[in-house]
């Protein structure tokens, strides 16, 4: 049995996904080819991203200064 969490879980589409991350659907698509953009899940065509990946994604990426190598 799932979990209530996991039950109520919202999964946001390319667009909303980008506007939450504030980018582009253009750069997330991008970031699929290329890698190095949040994780997502491919459900038969349509690609969605969890809200809790693309927080853990924006966090992993926060930087001090632009000296410092990712």
């Amino acid at each position: 049995m799932a979990d209530a969490a996991n039950s109520e879980r919202r999964m946001l589409r390319t667009k909303q996904a980008a506007t939450y991350a504030n980018l582009s659907e253009g750069m997330l698509r991008k970031l699929r080819l290329i890698g190095g953009g949040p994780e997502y899940i491919k459900l038969g065509r349509v690609v969605v991203y969890d809200p809790n990946d693309l927080e853990k994604w924006i966090a992993a990426n926060r930087r001090r200064a632009t000296s410092v190598a990712a």
